[in-house]
């Protein structure tokens, strides 16, 4: 076996681990498969940017995001997501990417507005910011553009919501790491 062979199937035997960790947790099939477009999202933002990241970290993190809708969909389930992480022994990185990935993050104002823990959910590694801008851009199994993904926030949380700021601050942030974009890719459209 070669030494692609040999990686492509540790990358299919690591990503059977972490669907069979959605399903035990008991995500439904449609969890599963955002996850799995959010982590796919994800990993091409990150092919496409010059600094340095854990590419493992961000497949991970997009698959394992949601994986608090097992028992809530309310805003809350990124913190039980982390602590489901956590009950399965899985890094902190990895229940950081979970904890943080709401919306382009949540200052602690924010937070104990809607009643979380007060304090700050942003997300703060190369690889939280990545796999929360990949969550942003997807709808269920439908990848949105950027500036449906805007439109999509300003609708639901008002065009003047600190959330909204972050977002953008959260694109520019990382259209400012990617290498050139190939023809036709460019553009506020283009992750």
């Amino acid at each position: 076996m070669d030494g692609s062979s040999y990686f492509q199937g540790l990358l299919k035997t690591h990503y059977n681990m972490e669907k069979n960790l959605l399903a035990s947790a008991g995500c439904s099939p449609e969890i599963i498969a955002h996850s799995i477009l959010v982590s796919e999202k994800a990993c091409a933002i990150a092919r496409r940017v010059n600094i340095n990241y854990d590419y493992a970290l961000i497949r991970r993190g997009g698959l394992l995001h949601d994986i608090g809708r097992s028992k809530t969909h309310g805003i809350e389930h990124a913190l039980v997501g982390a602590g489901i992480a956590r009950s399965y022994g899985l890094s902190e990185e990895l229940i950081r990417i979970i904890a943080r990935h709401i919306g382009a993050g949540i200052t602690a104002h924010e937070a104990e507005r809607l009643g979380l823990p007060k304090k700050d959910y942003l997300p703060l590694t190369p690889e939280e910011k990545i796999v929360s801008y990949a969550d942003n851009l997807t709808c269920g199994v439908r990848e949105l553009s950027f500036a449906e993904a805007l439109e999509r926030f300003k609708a639901m949380l008002g065009p003047a919501h600190e959330g909204i700021a972050l977002f953008l601050k959260q694109h520019h942030e990382i259209r400012s790491w990617m290498q050139e974009a190939p023809d036709g890719m460019s553009g506020e459209n283009s992750p």
